[in-house]
């Protein structure tokens, strides 16, 4: 949760006053669900719940013909506090994500070795699934339109993967040469 108050402090921070319609596609342009892991029904939510402990505040709430009600928001100096705390926090502090791979990796005896091996050649030909789309969105035109840290992130990303693909290829050889997982 800590992650979804942050992106979504900075950006009311950053876009104020704004809709929450605004904040919820800004997040989704950037792709955040997949990396942050902000999921789309939890955004407003959210809006209201940093709104009821005085780090937003609602400007207005408008509607237009029959479309539901728009609210603005603007963050509070509560707000900004809490970003920056939030922030720093994770500018400096390095935090492990959760990841189940490694949990279902810890039990790498009890697959066949046919059957890990193809699961780590998976892993890796889905990795280089998502390269590619990173790859083809730092060359799309609207990423013209984004700051080019985001591209910088997407960077990372690739590398991350990459790094990881070299190492699904290399364990499922290790696991077809008949290279044993128990000491």
């Amino acid at each position: 949760m800590s992650t979804t108050r942050m992106m979504i402090l900075g950006l009311v921070q950053w876009l104020q006053p704004v809709h929450g319609y605004d904040v919820r596609r800004e997040l989704l342009s950037w792709n955040a669900d997949k990396w942050a892991n902000i999921q789309p029904g939890s955004i407003y939510h959210a809006l209201r719940k940093l709104t009821e402990e005085d780090l937003l505040r609602e400007v207005s709430t408008e509607q237009v013909a029959g479309r539901p009600a728009r609210t603005t928001y603007e963050i509070t100096d509560k707000g900004r506090a809490e970003f920056q705390s939030l922030l720093r926090g994770d500018w400096w502090n390095l935090a492990t994500p959760t990841d189940p791979f490694m949990a279902a990796f810890s039990f790498l005896p009890f697959l066949s070795r046919e059957e890990a091996a193809a699961a780590l050649r998976n892993r890796a030909a889905q990795l280089r699934v998502g390269v590619q789309q990173l790859e083809a969105a730092t060359k799309a035109d609207w990423a013209d339109q984004k700051p080019v840290y985001v591209s910088w992130m997407w960077e990372l990303t690739i590398v991350r993967s990459e790094a990881e693909i070299l190492w699904c290829e290399r364990t499922a050889k290790k696991i077809e040469a008949g290279e044993s997982p128990v000491a």
